[in-house]
């Protein structure tokens, strides 16, 4: 689903945990590209629920 990674993103990205059903904060939040609609790509954050350990996703919005 992801294509590359970027360098690590700072502390303190928060998403949903579909596990925990609440948004949490995520554990070594990285920032990485992903298909999108139309051949384009969109940026997402991914990491980990810092309670249960599942793998989280936040989509970004696009770039200025």
């Amino acid at each position: 689903m992801a294509n590359g990674a970027a360098a690590p993103a700072p502390e303190g990205v928060e998403a949903y945990c579909v596990k925990c059903k609440e948004k949490r904060m995520m554990k070594d939040p990285t920032e990485v590209t992903m298909p999108a609609k139309g051949g384009g790509t969109r940026n997402a954050m991914t990491g980990l629920c810092t309670v249960c350990g599942t793998k989280m996703f936040r989509i970004m919005g696009k770039k200025k």
